[in-house]
């Protein structure tokens, strides 16, 4: 079957292509007019500007390739099952919902307030995101190389991994299930509360009054630079490198580093013989 070829046009009005099938759009512009591939199919984009909004709803195996959405393009893909973006500019805000089978590589988000939510399989590589937010509710995520700022990441997520990451973002991995980070940096407060099943492994975290609230938290090799009032009513397995500023009343398991400057545990609040502390000196 002949694709369809869609180049160097600049189609406005609603639903400019709506519902087309097997199609390779090339240097085009989606100026006003809303919905321009809404229900599309099996489409490859490049070079391709969307200017409007809806660009992309209840669409299936989308690739876009060196395009962009501009801020204009508000709520860009939504119900969309299977979409890869390479070498694309995000900058609309509450891109991407109740999506399935994202690929994301070399992806600049400047406005990604309220993106990623309630997705699921998810790959995000070389990914640079700006907003609060981001990734809520969604699950069976890598990412890798990503760089976010923006409160509240992957707040409800489950089934996460991240790997030699950077993550600005107070609230990160609230009220999450089975969440593994790797070689990553984390800056922000009250990381991981209301959660099960969080793993840090040789990660650089500070986090005042963070790691708390936590069913099974697991740490190796991280290092916790200015993190106090860690592991409040937490189950905790921990072998932090270097010290912990200050920790308060976990509720029970191990924690081992080379020191840590202030202890607290209330026998009215946790059973203080159900935690193991253990340091070098």
């Amino acid at each position: 079957m002949t694709r369809k070829v869609i180049t160097g046009q600049r189609l406005t009005g609603e639903r400019a292509a709506f519902g087309v099938k097997g199609a390779d759009v090339v240097d085009t512009v989606f100026a006003d007019g809303e919905s321009p591939l809404k229900h599309s199919q099996d489409v490859t984009a490049s070079h391709t500007v969307f200017e409007w909004k809806y660009p992309l709803w209840y669409a299936k195996d989308i690739t876009v390739t060196d395009s962009a959405l501009l801020d204009t393009a508000r709520s860009g893909p939504w119900y969309v099952d299977g979409l890869t973006m390479r070498h694309v500019l995000v900058a609309a805000p509450k891109t991407l919902r109740r999506s399935r089978r994202l690929v994301l590589e070399d992806v600049a988000m400047p406005k990604a307030d309220e993106t990623l939510w309630a997705c699921d399989d998810v790959q995000l590589t070389r990914v640079v995101a700006q907003g609060d937010y981001f990734g809520m509710n969604t699950s069976h995520v890598v990412a890798k190389e990503l760089s976010l700022t923006g409160n509240y990441a992957f707040d409800g997520g489950h089934d996460i991994e991240v790997e030699h990451s950077t993550l600005l973002s107070k609230d990160a991995f609230w009220n999450c299930h089975d969440v593994v980070v790797r070689d990553s940096t984390i800056v922000g407060e009250y990381l991981g509360w209301n959660s099960r099943n969080l793993t840090f492994i040789n990660c650089l975290i500070e986090s005042l009054q963070g790691l708390c609230y936590i069913d099974n938290l697991v740490m190796r090799g991280c290092r916790l630079i200015n993190t106090t009032l860690a592991f409040e009513y937490s189950t905790v397995d921990v072998e932090v490198a270097g010290s912990i500023d200050s920790i308060i009343n976990p509720s029970s398991g191990v924690i081992k580093a080379d020191g840590i400057g202030e202890i607290t545990l209330d026998p009215d609040r946790v059973d203080v013989n159900a935690t193991r502390i253990v340091t070098a000196d």
